[in-house]
């Protein structure tokens, strides 16, 4: 999607993939572009995404679905259900479990007595590995090895991202329950920063990346501009794609 979109959608302006009937990131789909809505609770999200591997399979279709969840996401019986379904379906099916070290206020160690998420979905007979998430380069090795996999007849993947939310769970989350060292630790480790310190060890001018830079903040600047001057959707469509 392009920025003038997701922020006219952010914005409930008509442009936005729902025609202005949510403000919210939560649902933002486009199925002309095979994009899914995701469902606010992450979890409920993830047999969707099972479901539609399971129909490319059936079609003989050389997709694959791609989902993502939390650690938190991780612990719940959905996501059993939904790894041990991909397994036996072989499903090419791809979850990213993003390992924000908490689950809102619930550290890790105290999510499970496996904390070893990886572990669990092999448990189920799934391809897992875990990864560097602050590593742009090994997370997209990762992933375009799952998707091939998977496209191939390999089946499902859960790929676990180790990083770190760096902020609270929402505006009313202050993240005081972090301590401050943690995040010292994960704030070294930033990808943004990491990846351009690897591109200019690399030979990337530090200028061509300010250039970068600059052309993207230009692109959202425009991009929110044009979302502002963008019409509210009309009252009398109010009921326009609402089932029963």
């Amino acid at each position: 999607m392009t920025p003038h979109e997701l922020l006219a959608h952010q914005l409930g302006r008509v442009d936005g993939p729902s025609g202005g009937r949510d403000a919210n990131i939560h649902g933002c789909g486009d199925l002309d572009r095979n994009i899914i809505g995701f469902i606010s609770h992450l979890p409920q999200s993830l047999p969707v995404a099972v479901g539609a591997a399971m129909a490319f399979r059936l079609r003989g279709e050389p997709r694959v679905a791609m989902t993502w969840t939390g650690d938190g996401g991780s612990i719940t019986g959905l996501d059993a259900e939904s790894v041990h379904l991909a397994a036996l379906a072989n499903a090419p099916v791809v979850i990213v479990v993003a390992n924000y070290q908490y689950a809102y206020s619930a550290p890790v160690a105290r999510q499970s007595a496996n904390p070893d998420i990886a572990a669990r979905s092999r448990a189920h007979g799934v391809h897992s590995v875990d990864v560097d998430g602050n590593d742009v380069e090994a997370l997209h090795q990762a992933s375009q090895a799952a998707v091939n996999r998977a496209r191939n007849g390999g089946g499902p993947t859960v790929i676990v991202a180790e990083t770190m939310r760096m902020l609270g769970h929402a505006v009313h989350d202050g993240f005081e329950y972090v301590p401050d060292e943690l995040l010292e630790h994960w704030h070294e480790r930033d990808p943004l920063t990491t990846f351009a310190r690897r591109l200019n060890e690399r030979g990337i001018d530090v200028d061509a990346l300010r250039t970068i830079d600059h052309d993207v903040a230009a692109e959202v600047e425009v991009a929110l501009t044009s979302a502002k001057a963008c019409p509210w959707p009309d009252p009398a469509t109010v009921s326009d794609g609402v089932w029963a």
